[in-house]
C-alpha cells in the first residue's frame, strides 16, 4: 500500500536524498552562494511516495510557472519535476499514482495545462504529456565563420544599431533576469524565470553560480536587448549556453561576437530555436553543423476547452475534435471555432474532423508540431478531406514555439 502526501520544511532532505537515489547518484556537494537545483523547489508543491510502514520511495514536485502561448497570453502553469521511483519499488504503480495525484491536485488550482522536461521520451506519453518544443546545437568552425551581408535589396545590416560589452556573470545578475523577462513574454512556449530562481542561483548557467562571460547587446539608446552566456573550454572551444534576444538582428549580432572572439577553434551555440536564420547567415552555409537536435518541452491539456480558447490563432475555421484522454479515462468531442484570432470550445454531436489522443494535442497545441505530421505519423485520424490542411492553418503560429529554461 502506498501512501502520497506533500512535503514540509522539514522533509527537504528526505526528498532531496531520494530522488537522487532513485537516479543512482548522490546529492551535489554545496556550492557557496547557492546553487543548488533544489533549492528552487517549492516545499508545498513536493510530493512523497510512502510504503505502509513510512518509509519513502518516489519523489514529484512542481514548479509554479508562466508559460507564453500562441498570440502572447501568458498562463500559469506547472512545471513538473523531480520524478523519481526507487529501483526497489518501479513498476508497482507509484509512478501513475504520483502522476494522477499531480494531475488532481493541479486542476484543483484550476490550472489547465502543466508541463515538463523529459529524462525519458517513453515516459510521461502514457500520461497524456506530448513533446511540443525542440532545440538544438549549432556548431561553427572558426576559420568558416563570416557572416554575409544580407542580400534584400534596400535592406541595411540592422547589427550596426547598438554594442557589445562583456561582464562577469557575477556582476550582472539583474540585468539578465530583466532581459530574460522581456524576452519569454515575446516568446511563445518559453518559460518564466521567477526571482526566486535568480536569487538562489538555481539551475544551469547562466542562473548557477558556475562562472561565465556574458555578452551584453545593448540598443543605440544603451538598453540592454540581448545576452550571450558563454566559457571558453581547454580545446579551444567556445560555448554559448544560451542566447537570449528580442529579434534577430540582436541575435546576429552577438552570434557575430562569439564567432569572431580571438583564439577560439570553434563556436558551439546551444539551444538554437529550429528554423533558425542564423545557418542563412553564414556566407559558408555548410559551416554552421546542426546537431543535439531534441524534443525539450512537454505539455499536457488538463481542460481541453480553455486551453484552445486561452492561446490566439492565425487563421479562421472550424474543426471538431474527438479528444481520448485514456489515463483520465475521459473523452470529449469539441467544436473549435477561430474568428479574428480568438477561439471558442464548446461540446458537440457533429461528425469529428479530426480524432486524436489528448498527447497528441498537447503537441500540435503550441504550434511546434503541425497536425498533417501526426495524420501521417498514424496517430491522428482524419476524418474528411480537407481537415488536415485546415488544423494546419489554425494550429500554425507566425513564430515558431521555443523554450530553453531547464526545471
Amino acid at each position: 500500500m502506498i501512501r502520497i502526501r506533500p512535503t514540509t520544511d522539514q522533509d527537504l532532505d528526505v526528498f532531496v536524498d531520494t530522488v537522487h537515489a532513485a537516479f543512482g547518484r548522490f546529492p551535489e556537494t554545496p556550492v557557496e552562494g547557492g546553487g543548488l537545483w533544489w533549492s528552487a523547489l517549492e516545499t508545498d508543491r513536493c510530493l512523497l511516495a510512502l510504503t505502509a510502514d513510512g518509509r519513502p520511495v518516489g519523489t514529484a514536485a512542481a514548479h509554479s510557472f508562466e508559460l507564453t502561448l500562441p498570440g502572447g497570453a501568458l498562463l500559469p502553469v506547472s512545471g513538473v519535476t523531480a520524478i523519481g521511483v526507487l529501483p526497489s519499488h518501479r513498476r508497482r504503480g507509484v509512478l501513475r499514482a504520483m502522476t494522477r495525484h499531480q494531475i488532481d491536485t493541479f486542476r484543483a488550482r484550476g490550472e489547465f495545462l502543466s508541463v515538463l522536461l523529459a529524462s525519458e521520451a517513453t515516459i510521461y506519453g502514457r500520461f497524456g504529456y506530448g513533446p511540443a518544443t525542440c532545440t538544438a546545437r549549432l556548431t561553427v568552425p572558426c576559420h568558416r565563420a563570416a557572416l554575409a551581408r544580407p542580400r534584400a535589396r534596400g535592406r541595411a545590416d540592422e547589427e550596426a544599431a547598438g554594442s557589445v560589452e562583456v561582464l562577469r556573470r557575477a556582476d550582472c545578475g539583474d540585468l539578465l533576469e530583466e532581459v530574460y523577462d522581456r524576452y519569454r513574454r515575446a516568446q511563445p512556449g518559453a518559460l518564466s524565470r521567477p526571482h526566486r530562481w535568480w536569487a538562489l542561483r538555481a539551475g544551469q548557467p547562466p542562473v548557477s553560480p558556475a562562472p561565465r562571460h556574458v555578452a551584453v547587446h545593448r540598443d543605440a539608446d544603451g538598453v540592454p536587448d540581448g545576452y550571450a552566456s558563454y566559457s571558453i573550454g581547454a580545446a579551444g572551444t567556445l560555448t554559448v549556453d544560451e542566447t537570449i534576444a528580442t529579434d534577430d538582428a540582436v541575435f546576429t549580432a552577438l552570434a557575430r561576437f562569439v564567432l569572431e572572439h580571438d583564439l577560439v577553434s570553434e563556436v558551439v551555440l546551444k539551444h538554437v530555436p529550429p528554423g533558425h536564420p542564423l545557418r542563412w547567415r553564414l556566407a559558408d552555409f555548410r559551416a554552421g553543423e546542426v546537431s543535439g537536435d531534441t524534443d525539450w518541452l512537454w505539455v499536457r491539456l488538463l481542460d481541453v476547452p480553455r486551453a484552445l480558447t486561452a492561446r490566439g490563432w492565425c487563421a479562421d475555421g472550424e474543426l471538431v475534435l474527438d479528444v481520448e484522454d485514456p489515463f483520465l479515462g475521459e473523452h470529449g468531442r469539441h467544436l473549435l471555432t477561430v474568428r479574428g484570432g480568438k477561439a471558442g470550445c464548446v461540446p458537440t454531436d457533429r461528425e469529428p474532423d479530426l480524432s486524436l489522443d489528448v498527447r497528441d494535442l498537447g503537441s500540435v497545441y503550441l504550434g511546434g508540431t503541425a497536425p498533417s505530421t501526426l495524420v501521417r505519423a498514424g496517430h491522428i485520424r482524419a476524418h474528411r478531406p480537407g481537415a488536415t490542411a485546415l488544423a494546419d492553418a489554425l494550429f500554425r503560429t507566425g513564430r515558431p514555439p521555443h523554450c530553453l529554461h531547464w526545471f
